[in-house]
């Protein structure tokens, strides 16, 4: 027996392997939600549609911006909290917040986020010394920050409000409960399990080392992935038609399960998962009422941050790539024709000082 599992074992790493199942499993989620979009939609008045955006409260609309806002101010702490776990402290809190807001906004809308929210996570941390292991690291601690806010809000929403759930996973309330049940058990059990030492703490080998953060710590950690949370669900609950009503806690699980859904896809801005995901979730709201909720949500949440993202970091490598290194060799140009240099400097010393200062 201990044979044909070791066989299987090496076959699935040869033939198969993770990154391949990733891959099936992203391309199962995104095709299953396209199909059930697009059944969703038919017979959809794009009239309706409009008229639903413009019955959308302005006050509302204002709100949850608000919401968004304050919720992408929290996400900076991912990347700050993480930098602080693995001792990069002199790394300033305005790095860590212009690499959390770019790598998730620029990453969530191109898709593949590991790979994309980390290459922008090492163009922004290796000016100040950072090197692919140490973003890895960081990557990693706030994925983590990000799985256990979800895990806990999901699991309470659950445990309270287990219809929210069924409409999506088709599972019994009775079950959803327990699963719950589970996941807070599951955060308890880890809690406990942080306090047992720092040695048991430590993850990985000499080369790839990380030290999880106490259990003391974890529960800021939790609360950091909390409340960014809770803006995002906020703003997605003012921008609901008013009728029927929902409660917050409800709304917030089918929120949490269809962002999920959108992140395990690794589709661009999670578009068509994430909408298909609410759509089947929430029946006994009008299509295109909810299409309009989605929309300005999308545009609010997705769309505004992503153009914001990227003329900040167009702006940021335009001003280091061009701007300073053109006021770098004009002030060595300055300084030479000013007699500021030394006299034995040569022309070649000269021109291979504005090359050093071009490459800077």
């Amino acid at each position: 027996m201990h044979g044909l599992l070791t066989a299987l074992k090496r076959g699935f790493k040869k033939w198969i392997g993770w990154r391949r199942l990733g891959i099936a499993a992203s391309v199962m989620i995104i095709a299953f939600a396209a199909t059930t979009l697009v059944r969703t939609l038919k017979g959809i008045d794009t009239g309706v549609i409009l008229t639903a955006l413009t019955e959308i409260p302005r006050g509302h609309i204002g709100l949850a911006a608000i919401c968004v806002l304050f919720a992408f101010c929290t996400l900076t702490f991912y990347d700050f909290f993480a930098l602080r776990t693995i001792g990069k402290k002199h790394v300033p809190y305005r790095i860590a917040a212009l690499s959390s807001f770019t790598s998730y906004s620029i990453g969530h809308n191109i898709g593949a986020t590991v790979f994309t929210g980390g290459a922008i996570r090492f163009r922004i941390y290796s000016d100040y010394g950072l090197n692919a292991i140490d973003v890895a690291k960081i990557c990693f601690l706030s994925g983590l920050t990000f799985w256990l806010g979800n895990i806990f809000v999901l699991s309470i929403g659950m445990v309270v409000h287990p219809d929210a759930a069924t409409a999506m996973d088709q599972l019994p309330a009775a079950i959803n409960r327990l699963i719950g049940l589970g996941g807070l058990a599951a955060i308890a059990a880890y809690l406990v399990w942080l306090c047992t030492g720092e040695k048991r703490r430590e993850l990985g080998q000499k080369g790839w080392k990380v030290v999880l953060p106490s259990a003391r710590l974890t529960l800021v950690q939790i609360l950091i992935g909390v409340v960014d949370l809770g803006f995002c669900a906020t703003a997605m609950y003012l921008l609901m038609p008013s009728t029927p009503p929902i409660d917050f806690l409800s709304l917030a699980v089918v929120f949490i399960l269809a962002t999920l859904l959108g992140f395990a896809s690794h589709a661009p801005g999670s578009i068509g998962v994430f909408d298909a995901a609410m759509l089947v979730a929430l029946p006994e709201f009008g299509r295109e009422q909810l299409l309009a909720t989605l929309l300005v949500f999308r545009l609010l949440y997705f769309v505004i941050p992503f153009g914001l993202a990227i003329s900040i970091m167009g702006t940021r490598e335009l001003w280091m790539n061009v701007v300073e290194p053109w006021q770098e060799r004009r002030r060595v140009a300055e300084a030479y024709t000013q007699g500021n240099l030394p006299k034995q400097v040569t022309p070649m010393e000269r021109e291979r000082s504005l090359r050093q200062a071009n490459k800077r």
